[in-house]
Order: structure tokens, then sequence, then C-alpha cells
């Protein structure tokens, strides 16, 4: 069967290596810079082990991590060599309610566009990061390989987004602080209580925060109940976990969820280093898709 079309996407979906070269997704590395020099991560297999652990522990330890918005070059270097191929495309990307990247991919298409005016050409905004925006290009996957066009899969992708509820605990309002989203005496003040924030992601793409609570076994209790409340169960689905350096808690986490309610499958990657490096160390997410309009939840 044909693919009938491309799907590309950037590195933040966070899915695993061997998962993107099975299903053909072109991906478009979103890069860093870490000690004084610019890197880039498209190799999960090697950042899930001992890398990772350097990456976050360094964190930990006050290591300093820029990240940049993507260029609209960066998208057309992707997207050119496919178009000229004769392939259509369709970009799912981070959400925009937390980068302008979006926005780069935007100027990107349609310059595209007028190059190549007989292809077609759908930027995707996912309203999600982490495995939230790779859980819609999984599911654009799944739609291409049913038949589905490009159009019917970008619409059913968008229609879906606000079903996807995401879920996160922080361990440290430090990192909170960094992003510009608490004050330094409030970021301070946690730490010491040793108080974990809860966000979440709302209608808009954007983090928010939606709770608090001490202990890091507490916080895993209100994610579970968060999917125990709200998760369909009616939907054949795949429930996603990130985590930052904490894989016992991810794991934790996830026997929890099966307790409560056993979904098709479970996917546990460990974030990437340019998400990973907002969420902080000792995060845990939970990504699983609930009724429509979830995220107002």
């Amino acid at each position: 069967m044909s693919k009938g079309f491309a799907i590309v996407t950037d590195s933040t979906s966070n899915l695993p290596t061997p998962m993107l070269e099975e299903k053909g997704i072109s991906v478009i590395p979103i890069t860093f810079s870490f000690d004084g020099e610019e890197h880039c991560c498209l190799d999960t297999t090697e950042f899930s082990g001992g890398k990772g652990d350097m990456y976050y522990k360094r964190l930990k330890d006050g290591a300093r991590v820029t990240t940049s918005q993507v260029s609209p070059q960066q998208y057309i270097d992707v997207f050119e060599p496919i178009l000229s191929r004769g392939e259509d495309i369709v970009f799912i990307g981070m959400s925009s309610g937390i980068s302008g990247s979006y926005n780069s991919a935007e100027l990107a298409a349609a310059q595209m566009r007028e190059a190549y005016p007989e292809r077609k050409l759908r930027i995707v905004d996912t309203l999600a990061a982490s495995l939230g925006e790779g859980k819609a290009v999984l599911r654009a996957v799944e739609c291409r390989e049913k038949g589905m066009s490009l159009d019917e899969t970008a619409d059913l992708i968008e229609s879906e987004r606000q079903s996807l509820y995401q879920v996160a605990m922080l361990d440290d309002l430090m990192f909170l602080h960094k992003g510009g989203r608490i004050s330094a005496p409030k970021a301070l003040l946690g730490t010491l209580l040793g108080i974990r924030p809860i966000l979440k992601g709302n209608k808009e793409g954007r983090l928010v925060l939606c709770g608090k609570t001490k202990g890091r076994k507490r916080g895993l209790e209100v994610l579970a109940d968060a999917y125990r409340k709200l998760v369909d169960r009616l939907k054949d689905q795949l429930v996603c976990i990130a985590y930052t350096d904490c894989p016992e808690d991810a794991y934790t986490l996830r026997d929890m969820l099966e307790a409560i309610w056993k979904p098709k499958g479970f996917l546990i990657e460990r974030y990437e280093p340019v998400t990973g490096s907002y969420a902080g160390p000792g995060t845990v997410a939970l990504f699983f898709e609930g009724c429509d309009g979830v995220r107002n939840m």
C-alpha cells in the first residue's frame, strides 16, 4: 500500500527513534545549548541511558540549558526534499502555546506552497508537547495505514486535540521560576517546604498550574486520580508517561493506572533534553485521552 503522504514531526514529540524509523517519520531536530555547545537529540535510545542520566544530573547541579525558536529555514531544509520527490506532507508539531516555532513552521509552509503549488502541505498544531505531541503523530500513522487522505488525517487530529489530557508532577518549583511562571520567593519557599507543583495543558496549549502537593508518592496519586476521573474507557488507546530522571516513578505510575483501567498499551519514555530542561529533574508526566473538552476540567 502506498504511504499516501509523508509525516513529519519535531524532536520534542519524544517518540523512540526505532519507532520513528519503523514508521518512516521524518524529524526536525530542535537544538539546545549545553556546556557552551549546541546539541540536538535525534537518538533517543542513547539518551534513555547513561547520557540522559548525566544530563539531568547536571541540570540538578545547576547547569544551564538554553533553547531557541526553530527558524523557518530549518523546516524548509526538511520539507523541500520531500516535496521535490513528489510527496505531500502533514507536519505535526509542538504546541503554539508554549513555543513560537509553530509560527516558523507556518512561514516555511507558505514559502514551500509557492515553490511547489502542485503539492499539499498541512501544518498541525497539536496544542501539546512531549508524548502528547507524540500521540498525535502516532494517530497520523494510524490514519495513513487505514488509507485516509492527508486532509482527513489533519482534520481528525485537530478535532481530537481537546480530548487529550496532559498532567505532570514537577519536583522543583525553581524550574517554573526559570520559565517565568512563578516568582523567585514563591519558588524558593515551595522548594524548602517540599511542595511539588502539578501542571496541566489547557485548551490553548499552555501549561498552567492546577495544583500542589507534598511528597512524590502523593503527587503520583494525584496523577492517577486524574486518570481515574477523566480517562475515556471507551477508547482503545495508548497511554503515555514521560519522565526525566525518575524511571521508577514512571513505572510505579503505570502500575497504579493499570489497576484503575488497563488501556491498549503504555508507552513510557524519558523526556528528550529540550522539553526536559523546562520540566526539570524529578518530573513525571501523563498523557491520555478523555472526553471532548477534557482540557477544561
